[in-house]
């Protein structure tokens, strides 16, 4: 199983659309894609569940990640295996394939529940037991992803919120890669080496509270690395990618510490202007093999040759 983070600071980088599309094309090559929604903002959950679908079958039997996180130790009261949900719609979508799609919903109040989860650090009365708490909270996603009924999984992608708040950095400790869309504006690149940075430091600071001296009740040293920035909503002119933005593309190529995938996917709203409607994303329902169809076919092979994942051919 490889679990990747979909991260940036900034939203309206199409994070959603892209988590949504790249797990449904992976579940058509045969894989079995888990995507988890954790960003408060659901838009990933309501790409495969219509709102009252979420509010009668999903929020009303408390099966989304809210539930988990609000828990006075996330996992301890709920487990997380039992929140998974397997969207009837774009599973028929995946017609003869082997491979299924499952998810885990957000909610709408997990807005609050990054203060929740800072007020549970303090308390401590010694550094041993904030370390611990430390090292419970931040791994708690970690150790619930272990659970064996996650092994069935080949790809877990995680939609993260557009912050570094504590649901966030238990998404970071619980991957092993990071994937960043990003616009090719100014905007969406500022705040790339932030995020790096943000995220070695959290490694540096869980890495050493698991080797302190005294233990650390069986948690383990961490080392997500970045698979890249792909680059989406791209302006595509006479078959290539804009003057301007191709500058941005190339600035963060030379200068930024995260790699830059080959893949970039155009904007289009012709496929994703109706993301979530349907229940089934755009590139299972699109006839034909067009640009946008072959991006995404693009980005899924560079995705899954990063992650040492094979999937067999369109079907």
């Amino acid at each position: 199983m490889r679990v990747v983070a979909v991260m940036n600071y900034k939203g309206g980088v199409g994070k959603t659309t892209l988590t949504a599309n790249l797990g449904a094309v992976a579940a058509s090559r045969g894989l079995r894609v888990l995507l988890l929604d954790l960003d408060p903002q659901t838009n990933l959950t309501f790409s495969f569940y219509s709102i009252d679908d979420w509010h009668e079958r999903l929020k009303n039997d408390n099966r989304t990640v809210k539930q988990w996180y609000e828990a006075e130790m996330p996992g301890r009261e709920v487990s997380l295996a039992d929140l998974v949900v397997t969207p009837e719609r774009v599973n028929r979508a995946l017609g003869n394939s082997t491979g299924r799609l499952d998810l885990i919903s957000s909610h709408l109040g997990l807005i609050d529940i990054d203060l929740e989860l800072a007020a549970r650090l303090g308390g401590a009365t010694t550094f041993e037991g904030s370390k611990r708490k430390f090292l419970d909270l931040h791994g708690c996603l970690r150790r619930a992803l272990e659970d064996s009924r996650f092994t069935e999984y080949d790809l877990v992608l995680i939609d993260c919120a557009p912050n570094f708040g504590l649901v966030t950095k238990t998404a970071i400790v619980a991957s092993e890669q990071i994937l960043v869309p990003a616009k090719a504006d100014y905007l969406s690149t500022l705040g790339l080496d932030y995020l790096v940075g943000n995220c070695a430091g959290l490694v540096e600071q869980y890495n050493d509270f698991v080797n302190h001296k005294g233990g650390a009740g069986g948690h383990r040293t961490i080392d997500p690395s970045f698979l890249g920035v792909v680059f989406t909503m791209v302006q595509i002119y006479s078959q290539q990618v804009t003057l301007a933005q191709h500058a941005y593309i190339e600035e963060v190529r030379s200068n930024s510490r995260v790699p830059v995938l080959e893949s970039k996917i155009r904007n289009s709203p012709r496929h994703f202007g109706d993301a979530g409607e349907n229940g089934v994303p755009a590139m299972l329902r699109a006839t034909g093999k067009d640009e946008v169809v072959r991006e995404f076919d693009q980005l899924t092979d560079e995705v899954l040759g990063a992650l040492a994942l094979s999937g067999g051919g369109r079907r």
